[in-house]
């Protein structure tokens, strides 16, 4: 099934401080957000710098989106990033991001961020009983994932997130604070890779979002922060402690 790269991620970090704090309170990875027109877009320089603190333990997430490959791999030599978290739209499209990308990235580990299918717009899949009502609701995400697979590589984790317009912007697609169906992703088949949840997570969720899909790691950028790209060392703290409890407890 591959291996779990991360256990607890927090993402939309924008200082070496803020990757610190994050570290020190007990998440296993960091997310540097290198989309153009997000909020918590970093400079390459200043994300160098806060991976260069970290603890060796601690893994360092390039988060990107329909960026070319060369610019990618570009930053992720710069920046010293240990893993790449490929967030743009699996359609074609400025801000997608085609399977065969992964592939494109060589050895680096590939983090690949997929959504639910809305119902109202997804294309037509045999009834399935192991989905809520006979709908699978990753039937995109699983053309995806094959499609990587038939271009010679698969990603090595996938993220599930909040859903977003088909038209959504680069900058637009993660931070937003919407939750996922915890109900209707339990529900669905699964993947076949390692698994983490994001969407709207706050320490006062996370663990009940943990029991109700089953999950082994979790990620959260705007459910810790004072202001967009601006952590809060309290809601950190308790966001990573609850999580841990939370993983150990359904393990």
């Amino acid at each position: 099934m591959g291996r779990l790269l991360f256990h607890v991620k927090i993402c939309g970090v924008t200082s070496p401080s803020d990757a610190r704090l994050a570290a020190a309170a007990g998440a296993d990875a960091i997310g540097f957000n290198f989309v153009p027109g997000s909020p918590r877009q970093i400079d390459p320089e200043v994300a160098r710098e806060a991976v260069a603190g970290l603890p060796a333990d601690v893994l360092s997430v390039g988060v990107f989106a329909g960026m070319a490959t060369a610019d990618v791999l570009a930053i992720a030599r710069q920046v010293g990033l240990g893993a790449i978290q490929l967030h743009g739209h699996i359609a074609a499209g400025p801000a997608g991001d085609p399977p065969e990308r992964c592939r494109d990235l060589g050895k680096l580990p590939v983090i690949r961020c997929l959504r639910l299918d809305d119902p109202g717009r997804q294309p037509g899949s045999p009834a399935d009983a192991s989905t809520t009502g006979g709908r699978d609701r990753l039937h995109a995400a699983r053309g995806w994932l094959q499609a990587a697979a038939t271009a010679g590589r698969s990603p090595d984790m996938v993220i599930i997130d909040a859903g977003a317009p088909p038209g959504a912007a680069a900058g637009q697609l993660g931070g937003t604070g919407r939750l996922v169906n915890w109900e209707v992703l339990a529900a669905q088949t699964p993947l076949g890779l390692p698994l983490a949840l994001a969407g709207g997570l706050t320490a006062a969720n996370v663990a009940q979002a943990i029991r109700a899909t089953a999950v082994a790691a979790v990620d959260t950028a705007s459910g810790v922060e004072s202001a967009p790209g601006r952590k809060d060392p309290t809601l950190l703290k308790a966001f990573v402690a609850a999580a841990r409890r939370a993983l150990t407890t359904t393990a």
